[in-house]
């Protein structure tokens, strides 16, 4: 074989296709790092190997000293950061009703000024300007598709559709009948095609079609022929992009608002029966026979005409237009199949039992009303008599029921578009990877789903009208709910013993239909007018109340403070004297007197809007009555120990006699209000007096034997009722109502405290705050969430703001973290169905996103003095333990953060040596679990001491803050207020690096909750302070870098050692930790941030490189870390 040539020798035999593989596997394929790739050149062998990171330079000053090269003008902006990228804006938040529901009462107490700050203020958003022109942003989301579509028409291509066989063979007959008829010419000839070519429609002549024109004026018409009727956002109709790619999106959570369930319009037409008489008064509400529950307030309606309203006249005052509602909005969150719509229908007291007073309606034809001229005139006699005399008071009359799913379902479904129902309420809930690649997850939303059975849609049948004939006869020892819930349960069934029973015959006419999205004329269950609210002498539609069969997790938003009352039975067996026709009296009371009768229970219908009485319904002739009412009240913004509901109970004379008053009270009995300052509900059982109660009762229960008092039955409680509050200040918790007392008692410094039966004094008061907040996870779920804003903020605020009791600043920065850990674990484990493609609860995202905001740095204007106690602090941004000069030892600024946040160290030392010596020998670092300790890498940005010098200069720094302590301690005894206050961001994450066991555990599972509140709170500081046009290096001290880079060091170690064992926490975790480094390089100087991502970059592949390169290739995981890994091959070849 001939020898080879010398150039051929130097020829590569290296196949084209292998080179770029090579490349791409080094460069990952970006074209900016292929420039700096010398082809041509020997390359060295001496160069930094692509797989090892190199320290990066200081960022800063590189861009300070290397600015881009480019000539000024409209191309610059694109190779320079924007300055003012990021901003804090005050979005006002969106009102339903015309005017914010607020308390009238201009004195409230502290904890509903808080919540109703809460519910009022404006969202606090931190706003990236040009975020949307990242690749991050994606503004082409399910939820802006849905909104776009609306409203399109429909398209169908000859594509898309089947053949229908049938249709296509009826084409042909009739072709071919068509052939036929010309003498059975065959198909297909020239004479049958001049024959289809005669009876065909011309087409449309084109007008102008050979008219000579300009080019331009025709490309002109043609534009505009395009533009017209053209969708705004053409293009964005396009579908949106798979999100399963390389870019992970935070998406905006929902704004908070008001929770409604499915909403169902009912309009009341027209009542009509048989004779009329006399006045009816008619209610509706839901019910839910499965869970035995009624799950809707009452709506009062009145459809009498306005000659029989006339009857009334003595007794009734003008009624307000809000009373003459005929039309309600139900709310149905848990909608199923045995939901049913009860009508109850009332009538004017008169002699006789209910059977005697229903009998004319049930005998009387209005075919027989010239036959029975005589006999109806005495009815009406009779009823004009007894309403000018009883007009006030009630009798139960009749009723009836609607199983709601039957009309329903009956009444067949509205086409809809398929874009509005591809979330089911059932929908399965798939693994956490499946939710997040579904790009469906963190759409279902509380707000606004709901998760009753799938076959109960109350948003998309047709509207129907009902005639309802037959109402059933009210039997007076059947008025419980109890027996309400059998009788519905009855109905149900086919051999009903309902429909043997002979009825009441009459004709209610009303309109079921969804309710519209903003309806006209609506007013909230307070009685505040909704937008669009036009005109005012319109008669309104009602917004009734949902109580909802089970638990709705959904912070509030708004302002309610109401009141429920339900006398259920009265036992008057064992009472001597005439007491038979008994009517209870309920009143709302702020004293004894009674001219303090407030005037706060909601009118029914055809009446006054709020009345400072409610009389319940009367059995004739019954000792022991059951009742069926429910009294509606608006709490007070402020109670006192004084306000109380008072019962009085009347025995009413039916007949009219001589001497004899109308109303005779028989007895009396009262609940208080506040209980140790706690609202009082639920179910009583109470005793009665005989006697009108003595001066001073109201603050005493009547279980409380009176001395002098006769009661009736010995005591014993014959009364029983139930108060249910329906509120957005009053948590009804014990548990969460102790730390909000706690909390306002250190604001107003108002001491001694009295929750439940303890009696807290200002020096108990450090361990019961403790106590209070490490048992808020006691707490019942629904409330936490239902305060779920008011409890974030107090726990925060707690954080930045430790409380000076008896003198001394009491540190709660870990208690407080602890319990933040808690709700937010308990939260995601509770409400996994509520989270997003990453995992994060929209309920804790929405918080961030709008609510939190950095604690004023306003003053507390009232001082205590020397030992008293305050919770604030002065305008300065600093953190109290922390002091301007950095110690030159990582371990010592631990062990002094120590020192303050952990409650096994001595807060403030006897000597600096002593603290020196603590830090050094105490294994009180340990429980940290921090890098610092446990043999992690050290982080290159700062390197611990090494030398005896820098101990003796830490020494020494740690000597000046002790006397900074000191100095601090005697400043705030003289004038007693804290100096000085912290900075959240910086106790997060000094806390979570020292946390240990299961509060650490619970901070990693919800690391992007607290991430995404450091950086919130970042921002906030920055923008607040003007710092945000200061150089990156001076915007954060180094004692905050240096906890942010143990953190990511320690989350980084997490991830190694974890990832075998809980792939899904440490995909949330991976996620999570990308996110926050990309947010750091918005607020922080940007070769710190460079220095974590190496740090992270030197743990996750140079520990476990083939668990990298095989485990993780395959999952979502990787699309972060390659990221990374280019980032530091950018810094490499730098």
């Amino acid at each position: 074989m001939a020898e080879r040539r010398a150039f051929a020798q130097k020829i590569s035999r290296t196949v084209a296709a292998e080179v770029r593989k090579q490349i791409s596997g080094q460069y990952g394929s970006s074209p900016q790092l292929l420039k700096n790739l010398n082809v041509g050149a020997n390359v060295s062998h001496h160069s930094v190997p692509l797989t090892e990171a190199v320290d990066p330079v200081d960022f800063e000053d590189y861009v300070l000293m290397h600015p881009p090269i480019i000539d000024p003008g409209p191309l610059r902006d694109l190779l320079e950061f924007p300055p003012d990228d990021i901003e804090v804006i005050y979005s006002p938040r969106e009102c339903r009703t015309l005017v914010q529901a607020v308390p009238e009462e201009s004195d409230v107490d502290p904890h509903v000024r808080d919540c109703v700050k809460t519910y009022t203020e404006d969202w606090a958003i931190v706003n990236r300007k040009y975020h949307k022109l990242s690749t991050g942003f994606n503004p082409n989301t399910l939820d802006k598709q849905k909104e776009r579509q609306k409203g399109l028409p429909k398209q169908i291509f000859e594509s898309d559709e089947i053949p229908d066989t049938n249709s296509y063979q009826d084409d042909q007959d009739d072709l071919k009948r068509r052939s036929v008829s010309i003498d059975d010419t065959p198909r297909g000839s020239w004479a049958c095609s001049i024959f289809d070519l005669k009876n065909s429609l011309p087409d449309a002549v084109l007008p102008n079609l050979l008219d000579r024109s300009p080019i331009e004026e025709i490309d002109q018409q043609n534009e505009e022929q395009r533009k017209a009727n053209r969708h705004k956002e053409l293009f964005a109709l396009y579908p949106a992009p798979d999100e399963d790619d390389t870019i992970e999106r935070h998406s905006i959570p929902e704004v908070p608002r008001e929770h409604f369930g499915q909403r169902l319009l009912v309009k009341c037409l027209s009542l009509k029966f048989e004779i009329e008489i006399e006045p009816i008064f008619a209610s509706l509400a839901l019910y839910d026979v499965r869970e035995k529950k009624k799950i809707s307030e009452n709506f009062f309606f009145d459809l009498n005409s306005e000659q029989i309203k006339g009857m009334l006249r003595p007794h009734v005052p003008p009624a307000a237009i809000s009373t003459l509602a005929r039309s309600a909005i139900f709310s149905i969150t848990y909608p199923c199949q045995d939901v049913f719509l009860v009508i109850k229908l009332e009538k004017v007291l008169q002699q006789g039992d209910i059977g005697e007073c229903a009998e004319p309606y049930m005998i009387f034809k209005e075919s027989d009303t010239t036959k029975n001229k005589e006999k109806l005139e005495k009815l009406r006699s009779q009823a004009e008599q007894f309403c000018l005399r009883l007009g006030k008071y009630r009798m139960p009359f009749a009723w009836t029921a609607i199983h709601l799913m039957n009309i329903v379902n009956s009444a067949g479904s509205l086409e809809r578009d398929s874009t509005d129902s591809e979330i089911g309420a059932g929908e399965r809930k798939g693994s956490w990877s499946e939710r997040r690649n579904s790009g469906l997850v963190g759409r279902r939303s509380l707000e606004r789903t709901t998760s009753g059975d799938e076959s109960c849609n109350l948003s998309s049948f047709r509207p129907a009208t009902l005639t309802v004939t037959n109402f059933f006869k009210q039997e007076g020892d059947r008025l419980s709910d109890e027996d309400l819930y059998k009788f519905l349960a009855d109905m149900r069934r086919p051999s009903s013993v309902l429909r043997r029973l002979r009825p009441i015959t009459a004709q209610l006419k009303i309109d079921i239909s969804p309710a519209p999205e903003n309806p006209h004329y609506c007013l909230t269950p307070e009685l505040l007018q909704v937008k669009p609210y036009p005109d005012t002498r319109v008669r309104p539609t009602k917004d009734i109340l949902e109580f909802p069969s089970r638990d709705v997790y959904v912070p509030y938003t708004t302002y309610r403070n109401l009141l429920y009352v339900y006398p259920q039975s009265l036992n008057f067996a064992n009472r001597q004297g005439s007491a038979r026709n008994i009517t209870v009296k309920v009143q709302f009371m702020s004293g004894e007197d009674q001219n303090n009768a407030m005037q706060v229970i909601f009118g029914k219908s055809s009446c006054a809007e709020f009345t400072k009485e409610s009389y319940t319904a009367v059995i004739y002739h019954n000792r022991s009555p059951d009742f069926h009412e429910e009294i509606k009240i608006k709490l007070p913004a402020y109670l006192t120990d004084h306000h109380h509901l008072l019962f009085t109970f009347y025995h009413v004379s039916c007949q009219q006699k001589q001497n004899t008053p109308l109303e005779t009270p028989v007895g009396y009995t009262w609940i208080p209000m506040l209980q140790n300052g706690r609202l009082k509900t639920g179910q009583f059982c109470l005793p009665v007096s005989l006697e009108k109660p003595p001066q001073s009762y109201s603050v005493l229960s009547p279980e409380v034997p009176l001395p002098g008092m006769k009661w009736v039955d010995n005591h014993k409680g014959v009364f029983n009722v139930e108060v249910i509050a329906v509120s957005s200040v009053h948590t009804q918790d014990p548990y969460l109502d102790k730390f909000f007392a706690l909390v306002h008692a250190l604001e107003e410094h108002a001491f001694p405290v009295r929750i439940g039966d303890l009696r807290i004094l200002e020096n108990d008061l450090e361990n019961e705050l403790k106590n209070s907040i490490s048992a808020l996870s006691s707490a019942q779920l629904e409330p936490v969430v239902r305060f779920l804003h008011q409890l974030l903020d107090k726990l925060v605020l707690l954080v930045v703001r430790p409380p000076i009791i008896a003198g001394q600043i009491v540190n709660m920065g870990q208690p407080s973290f602890e319990a933040m850990t808690s709700i937010v674990n308990r939260l995601h484990k509770n409400l996994e169905a509520n989270q997003d493609q990453h995992g994060r609860n929209n309920l804790l995202a929405s918080y961030i996103y709008y609510v939190f905001r950095l604690p004023s740095t306003e003053s507390n204007p009232s001082s205590p003095g020397p030992g008293g106690c305050v919770l604030g602090g002065s305008m300065h941004y600093a953190t109290m333990a922390r002091s301007a000069a950095r110690l030159a030892s990582l371990s010592l600024s631990r062990s002094r953060s120590l020192s303050n946040s952990n409650p096994d160290i001595s807060g403030t030392p006897t000597s600096p040596d002593d603290e020196v010596r603590t830090i050094i020998g105490s294994k009180g670092l340990d429980r940290s679990n921090s890098w610092v300790n446990a043999g992690g890498p050290t982080v290159p940005w700062r390197s611990p001491p090494r030398s005896s010098t820098e101990v003796m200069q830490a020494m020494d720094r740690s000597n000046r803050m002790s006397s900074h302590t000191e100095s601090t301690s005697f400043l705030q005894t003289l004038t007693g207020r804290l100096p000085t206050k912290k900075l959240l961001h910086e106790e997060l994450a000094l806390q979570w690096v020292v946390s240990s066991g299961s509060v650490r555990e619970s901070a990693l599972h919800q690391a992007w909750f607290f991430f995404e509140l450091m950086v919130k709170s970042m921002v906030h500081h920055l923008y607040f302070s003007d710092k945000l046009d200061t150089s990156r290096k001076a915007r954060f001290p180094e004692r905050f870098m240096d906890d942010i880079a143990a953190l990511v060091s320690m989350i980084a170690g997490d991830i190694v050692t974890r990832f075998q064992k809980d792939i899904e926490l440490i995909e949330r975790l991976n996620v999570s930790l990308a996110f926050f480094l990309n947010d750091l390089f918005s607020v922080m100087d940007r070769g710190f941030v460079f220095t974590l991502t190496k740090t992270y970059w030197k743990q996750i592949p140079g520990r476990s490189s083939d668990l990298f390169h095989g485990q993780l290739a395959g999952s979502k995981l990787d699309n972060v870390i390659l990221v990374l890994h280019q980032m530091m091959r950018a810094w490499s070849s730098s």
